[in-house]
């Protein structure tokens, strides 16, 4: 039984000696790849306002109240910042 504590210890310290060697290098153990992700355009809510308007004085304000219910909100202030994008979207479509 002590024969497996002892191969333990060793496993260990070579372990420990090992991440040392990583430590004093300054890389990580496990270098992560990934891909860079895109940066869309962030749109903040008074872009999607200034569309929202728009049509609205276009006559296509019953489509706006359709579309803000389709996102489950009565109004604008309701979305979820991260449907913006596509309610811009929609928005601009009509």
């Amino acid at each position: 039984m002590s024969k497996i504590y002892l191969t333990l210890a060793d496993g260990f310290e070579k372990l420990a000696a090992g991440y040392r060697a990583l430590a004093e290098e300054g890389t990580s153990p496990n270098p992560v790849n990934e891909p860079p992700t895109k940066e869309e355009p962030s749109i903040d809510i008074e872009t999607v306002r200034a569309v929202l308007a728009e049509k609205s004085r276009d006559g296509k304000t019953k489509e706006i109240k359709a579309l803000l219910m389709k996102y489950d909100a009565g109004k604008l202030s309701g979305v979820k910042p991260e449907d913006y994008a596509s309610l811009l979207s929609e928005a601009e479509a009509l």
